[in-house]
């Protein structure tokens, strides 16, 4: 992949300029490797960072906040907050989205646990392999690596 920049005029007679300036300004930059089918959608990545920010909320079954969380009611108060709707369960959620390969995983999308043809937990995909959830009873809402390969990702639309 080729570097693509868009620099203000302004840049284009001083000669070289950091990917930094290129973002102080306003500017965009791809450099070689960097992937833009990475970066989640604006409604996907707020609603990660509305999770995010319930970091140490206590788990509490059928809770769906804004204080206590289960793993479906934190998914379900994220996105609402953006103005997305999703069902009540992981199950019904995984069903509301558009289903995608682990290799086309983004930031922001969700993430189902399952085992055999059941869902029985959904998170919030961060990147590098982590999750925003709210895994039990006695934990809270954490940050966490995926720990097992019987997953799904779907993609609120």
């Amino acid at each position: 992949m080729t570097a693509r920049i868009h620099v203000p005029a302004l840049f284009t007679r001083a000669g070289t300029i950091s990917a930094l300036t290129i973002a102080a300004v306003g500017g965009t930059a791809l450099a070689p490797g960097f992937a833009p089918t990475a970066e989640a959608s604006g409604h996907s990545s707020e609603a990660l960072k509305i999770a995010a920010s319930k970091k140490g909320s206590p788990y509490r079954y059928g809770a769906s906040g804004p204080h206590r969380f289960d793993c479906s009611g934190l998914t379900l108060y994220s996105f609402k907050r953006v103005g997305k709707q999703l069902p009540r369960t992981a199950a019904a959620q995984y069903n509301k989205t558009r289903h995608i390969s682990a290799s086309h995983r983004k930031s922001g999308d969700l993430v189902f646990f399952h085992s055999g043809r059941g869902v029985y937990h959904v998170g919030i995909y961060a990147g590098r392999g982590r999750i925003w959830h709210s895994p039990k009873s006695g934990s809270v809402v954490r940050l966490e690596r995926i720990w097992t390969r019987s997953v799904w990702y779907g993609r609120v639309r």
